[in-house]
């Protein structure tokens, strides 16, 4: 059995590291300050994993293939800017699937976890909706922030009811301040 030994944080992509939370990937870009944020996470000692909830391939309204390009293109750029990221990973079904690895379902973390034998007490969640990112932190027994970026003022006030049984183990004006804000 592997020892659990590395520390990550899982990144939601859309509305918290740039563009859109509920916008179509093909128009995301990067907030100016993630680039600054992703090197000290690593500096910190963190592996960098983003996941991204993409139902609109399950639904029809994005291929596969054009999701496929837009993530080689942002791994270019992070690549470019010096950012190590170790894996980008989608869930692409709807609500209807019933998959397990759609957020707030933790599939695509567990995944991560053992393939990087990652010590799931000493990672964090970060994103913009505690509907899926807070309450996955939760289940997975990780800590959790929520940034007010994209979705996070509406998450926090409006639709504070989609997750009103869990609490942000922190909130961030953005993931700079995330990353600032952690160990």
């Amino acid at each position: 059995m592997r020892i659990k030994s590395h520390k990550a944080i899982f990144w939601d992509l859309q509305g918290t590291l740039g563009g859109d939370a509920t916008g179509d990937i093909k128009d995301f870009q990067f907030y100016p300050f993630t680039y600054e944020a992703l090197k000290l996470a690593s500096k910190k000692g963190y592996l960098n994993i983003i996941l991204t909830n993409q139902s609109r391939i399950g639904a029809g309204k994005l291929t596969l293939k054009d999701y496929e390009e837009k993530v080689d293109a942002l791994k270019r750029e992070l690549t470019q800017n010096k950012v190590e990221v170790k894996e980008i990973l989608c869930c692409p079904h709807t609500k209807q699937d019933h998959c397990s690895c759609k957020k707030p379902k933790t599939g695509l973390m567990d995944l991560c976890v053992n393939k990087y034998a990652i010590d799931i007490s000493k990672s964090y969640v970060i994103g913009d909706m505690g509907k899926n990112e807070v309450v996955m932190a939760h289940h997975a027994g990780a800590k959790s922030i929520l940034v007010l970026t994209g979705a996070g003022v509406g998450s926090l006030n409006e639709f504070r009811e989609t997750w009103k049984d869990y609490e942000a183990d922190y909130i961030a004006d953005n993931v700079l301040e995330a990353v600032k804000s952690i160990e």
